[in-house]
């Protein structure tokens, strides 16, 4: 008799995934290796420690939350030896896409064994729309279960081979790859995309996401912070960030913004914006990662769409 596990991608997932009453025990992978430093070695005991040392700078969590939310929950996953079915639930977006990686790394290692499914949501329809799996109705999310896609052992490879390189010191080893169509991957190249853009620009010193903060505070003129958040997260691509990543991003930017209640900019964000002058100098921190890369060691330049090293 095969067993089945599932690993998913959030806790309101989780939470979704449990009513439909699918065989199988769930786990849910609680991290955002989206952000801060990573490392290659997923589980390990400096692994974590990076991982905790960057979410306690940066978002205060506790040793306490960490270890109850985040390890326990590993913890969890590490005594579930003994299925031999392992379903991924994962969704389009750059968030998403690299916890996935990070997932099937650990897995390659520690459940040789197991047949891994992978069902990711995005493309779901005739629109352009890109959808959550919580967006979508539990008919659809049963759907998507049913023809979920078996991940070979050259995915499996693959997937782990870009994880060593999303954690590595170097972003311009992801961006010479180019073979992403062969593998079961569909969204994972224009995610990769996504965390290029994320270097500062040539231009003006801020990032893609950075450059389009300032542009959505003077195209929509938020009328306060709240407003501006939520234009901010319906306005983000594939980043499929939280409205607590966006909090952090605008206070970095904070000396460009003259008022938050209305939001508006102050004249340097304004010339910033237009081309004029860069930021760059000014927002240069020593110890901001993007994987294993630190972000202001890199520049991208928008109009070859190529990273240069400093």
């Amino acid at each position: 008799m095969s067993s089945l596990l599932h690993i998913t991608n959030g806790d309101a997932f989780t939470s979704k995934l449990k009513k439909l009453k699918l065989t199988g025990d769930i786990i849910t992978w609680r991290e955002m290796l989206c952000e801060g430093k990573t490392e290659t070695n997923v589980g390990s005991e400096s692994f974590w420690k990076t991982r905790f040392e960057f979410l306690n700078k940066n978002y205060k969590v506790s040793k306490a939350s960490f270890i109850e939310k985040t390890l326990k929950e590993y913890r969890s996953l590490c005594n579930h030896k003994q299925q031999d079915q392992i379903v991924l639930w994962f969704e389009y977006d750059l968030f998403c896409q690299v916890n996935l990686l990070a997932v099937i790394s650990w897995l390659k290692i520690h459940r040789k064994y197991a047949q891994i499914y992978l069902v990711c949501s995005g493309k779901e329809d005739d629109t352009d729309v890109l959808y959550g799996l919580n967006e979508l109705s539990d008919e659809h999310v049963l759907k998507l279960y049913e023809t979920k896609t078996l991940l070979t052992q050259d995915d499996i490879e693959y997937a782990d081979y870009v994880w060593q390189l999303y954690c590595s010191d170097n972003p311009i080893r992801l961006e010479n790859l180019s073979d992403f169509k062969n593998f079961n991957f569909n969204y994972l190249e224009s995610t990769i995309q996504a965390h290029l853009h994320r270097f500062p620009s040539i231009k003006n010193g801020l990032n893609e996401m950075e450059t389009n903060i300032l542009q959505l505070a003077m195209d929509k003129k938020p009328g306060s912070k709240g407003q501006f958040l939520s234009v901010l997260l319906k306005n983000q691509g594939v980043l499929g960030f939280s409205d607590n990543q966006f909090h952090n991003a605008i206070n970095r930017l904070k000396p460009l913004f003259s008022s938050f209640n209305p939001v508006r900019l102050t004249q340097t964000g304004k010339a910033i914006l237009k081309g004029e002058t860069s930021y760059y100098s000014c927002m240069q921190e020593n110890d901001v990662y993007l994987g294993g890369a630190l972000k202001y060691n890199f520049l991208f330049n928008t109009e070859s769409q190529r990273i240069l090293k400093l």
